[in-house]
């Protein structure tokens, strides 16, 4: 309800009573009234209506289409920063079905720019694995993931069906301890775009990870870069003030 005798500007309370009807109501894909509609129902300005659409479309819960309205946007996966987890984790935690589509396996070596990363030598054979990454069989993330052959041993593209971290714990019996993590906003190429089934330009998420044992703090385990759709996942972190 808007209440236009509270201190709190009438666009934020309606912002808040279309969050609710969103949270509450209303479903991914689900068209919503009308700016007009709004307006008359509220008895407010078209303005005032606008105002709050277009917050809360920069928020990513609603979306428009030019001549057909204002949609329910689906709900975005979110990532705790406070804590290492594999994509697996993540989306299990959420009753997701994760999965991989494998599009590249091999072993590369000569490549200066990942060995200094893994701390190898130049010429050291590393596995170069990229992957998509699917929620219920939806594509959410482009993934490529750089390993030192000493550190893994043989592995196999069957290996690379379950969750990286689970191989490497599980299966190699090591545990990884902590990691090193950058994401910055980025534009969608022409790779991510045919895997990720989004259009060319579209915002990206670009998140690089570097991840170490706890027998071995020096020699990292892996390099992964992930590309994720922006419309599909977003990140949070808890700050605490020193």
């Amino acid at each position: 309800m808007i209440d236009k005798n509270s201190p709190i500007p009438i666009y934020y309370q309606l912002e808040e009573e279309i969050k609710r009807m969103i949270q509450d109501e209303l479903s991914p894909g689900d068209l919503l009234p009308s700016e007009r509609e709004y307006a008359e129902k509220y008895d407010i300005s078209r303005m005032t209506v606008r105002q709050a659409i277009t917050n809360i479309a920069k928020e990513g819960l609603i979306y428009r289409q030019k001549g057909r309205g204002t949609f329910v946007a689906e709900k975005k996966f979110e990532q705790d920063l406070s804590g290492l987890s594999s994509f697996s984790e993540d989306m299990r935690n959420r009753g997701m079905v994760p999965s991989n589509k494998l599009l590249s396996f091999k072993v590369i070596s000569n490549d200066p720019h990942v060995a200094s990363i893994l701390k190898t030598e130049p010429n050291a054979e590393i596995y170069e694995v990229i992957r998509v990454r699917l929620a219920n069989e939806e594509p959410v993330a482009l993934e490529t993931i750089y390993t030192p052959k000493k550190l893994v041993g043989e592995l196999q593209e069957p290996d690379l069906s379950i969750s990286f971290y689970k191989y490497i714990e599980q299966k190699l019996q090591l545990k990884i301890t902590y990691g090193q993590q950058t994401i910055e906003a980025s534009l969608a190429n022409q790779e991510e775009t045919k895997h990720l089934h989004i259009k060319k330009g579209d915002p990206v998420l670009v998140m690089q990870r570097i991840s170490y044992l706890e027998n071995d703090q020096e020699t990292p385990i892996e390099y992964v870069k992930s590309t994720y759709r922006s419309d599909k996942y977003k990140f949070k972190m808890q700050l605490k003030r020193d």
